[in-house]
């Protein structure tokens, strides 16, 4: 989730809670003791979880080797009366894609896999169209970066009752385009890594369920873990109890694991890729995965990625990097966050579909206290404060004013000169130009009241000319990164209106 998202979602929901007291801070702790991190953030689990209607939720907190607090909350099972515990097993989602690409790297490691030569030479059946030239530019590195040019998903069988193997979307997408020329722009895609599970199973003779669980769930202890297409687990919407469908996509959102378990796999890169005296991947892999490797990206202007992991997407001031995947499925929601150079990590875990921007939420909370505990690096206040809505009637541009297709979905920015607006995620939103042409964010309580967030005084959004194409930038503490494309609108055509309507 991005910077923005979290942001904003963190927000609307410090206005709209519930207003119960939090545990107080002691005038002084010593270095080392995170009582106050683990009262405070089961304080705010707890809160949150109400507000959300969350069933049930797991955390871990790893300083270095050590599990420093993991605990569960709400349930596992309601009906069964089952408590959720560090133990209890949620389908991680996408975070399975950070086990993928540390299994490809642990490959390169034994000289068995280039990720910079083509894809095809380990897949030599994989082939799909291209409008942009040659797809043997398509490698490892850049299916772990997504900027391979791939499409998002491979649709067809990826979510019902009975999939088929994985390895069938190989072959399946030769009569499929790209969708971007590679190397070109950050494009999520799951069918990519997909086919990185692919290339992992056949470099390393094993179907890839046996590769990840003989080279690293079980070295890492990871008893309550494994890569299959369905789980026992329970899964809730409001409290109630709902289907959970299988995925085929296993290297991509397969892992069906614990925080317990979670927490041995930071405890792992944390330590310089060893556990339990078992080196399980290489330093220097490890700080290959880490560094930036989309700097010359024009299109990804200031945001980062790494291989297989997403860098400095969750804010943690003050921290260097952080290291973070998240998980959403239809299910379940997950994040993995881990800040390498104070090696503190931390993985939250829910069963319920209402609690992406708690998951987000409580994650990076939780880091900005341990950060404080461990190392007395303190983290700036969220104040929030009503303004009188004085916006200027002049100056706005009609560059802003449009449809915008974006990573969150379709925006719509509409109103006048002086009272530009859009929404997003159900809150009102007011748009203010500044003096630097870039277009600011002013939160509408109820949608109508306008309140000033000083952690949204230095979002910025702008529109650039990159390759013929209007995108939307978004700019946050100096960093800056696309968010969306403005769209020229066009005739639909007829056939397409009888799609129209609400659909559950």
């Amino acid at each position: 989730m991005s910077i923005f998202k979290q942001s904003i979602v963190a927000f609307a929901i410090f206005a709209l809670g519930a207003c119960s007291t939090p545990p107080q801070k002691p005038a002084s702790q010593s270095i080392g003791d995170y009582t106050y991190t683990s009262e405070y953030i089961g304080w705010l689990i707890k809160q949150e979880m109400s507000d959300a209607d969350i069933t049930g939720l797991s955390i871990a907190l790893v300083d270095d080797k050590n599990i420093i607090w993991a605990q569960g909350f709400g349930y596992a099972d309601k009906q069964a009366d089952i408590k959720a515990t560090p133990d209890t097993v949620y389908n991680v989602g996408s975070v399975s894609k950070v086990f993928t690409a540390t299994a490809a790297m642990q490959l390169a490691e034994q000289g068995m896999l280039d990720i910079d030569q083509p894809l095809q030479k380990y897949l030599p059946e994989f082939s799909i169209k291209s409008r942009f030239g040659d797809t043997h530019k398509i490698t490892p590195r850049n299916l772990m970066t997504h900027h391979s040019g791939l499409p998002c998903n491979w649709v067809q069988g990826m979510i019902e009752r009975h999939p088929g193997q994985f390895t069938e979307v190989v072959t399946a997408v030769k009569d499929e385009y790209t969708a971007y020329p590679t190397d070109y722009v950050f494009s999520y895609s799951n069918l990519g890594i997909t086919l990185l599970g692919a290339t992992v199973g056949k470099v390393g003779s094993t179907e890839y369920t046996q590769y990840m669980d003989t080279h690293l769930l079980s070295p890492l202890g990871m008893t309550h873990s494994k890569f299959a297409t369905s789980t026992t687990s329970k899964s809730y919407d409001k409290g109630k109890e709902i289907e959970v469908m299988p995925m085929r996509d296993l290297p991509a959102s397969g892992l069906n694991s614990s925080v317990s378990d979670i927490a041995h796999f930071m405890q792992m890169v944390l330590a310089a890729g060893k556990y339990n005296g078992r080196q399980i991947l290489k330093p220097e892999s490890l700080r290959e995965m880490f560094k930036v490797q989309n700097a010359d990206v024009q299109m990804d202007f200031d945001s980062k990625v790494g291989l297989g992991w997403m860098l400095n997407a969750v804010e943690i001031p003050r921290s260097g990097t952080v290291a973070s995947h998240g998980g959403l499925t239809l299910n379940f929601h997950t994040l993995m966050v881990v800040l390498p150079e104070h090696k503190l990590g931390v993985v939250v875990m829910s069963n319920s579909t209402t609690a992406q921007s708690v998951v987000s939420k409580v994650a990076a909370e939780t880091l900005r206290l341990a950060l404080e505990a461990k190392r007395g690096i303190a983290q700036p206040a969220m104040v929030m404060t009503k303004v009188k809505s004085d916006l200027p009637a002049e100056g706005y541009t009609r560059a802003y004013e449009g449809y915008f297709d974006t990573f969150i979905g379709l925006l719509k920015v509409s109103g006048k000169p002086g009272d530009l607006h859009t929404e997003f995620m159900g809150q009102k939103f007011e748009l203010i130009l500044h003096e630097d042409k870039e277009v600011g964010v002013l939160f509408k309580l109820f949608g109508f009241i306008p309140f000033r967030i000083d952690a949204l005084d230095d979002v910025r959004i702008s529109i650039h000319k990159i390759n013929g194409r209007d995108v939307l930038a978004l700019k946050n503490n100096g960093q800056s990164m696309l968010i969306g494309e403005k769209l020229t609108p066009v005739a639909i055509p007829e056939q397409m209106l009888d799609y129209v309507g609400d659909y559950e």
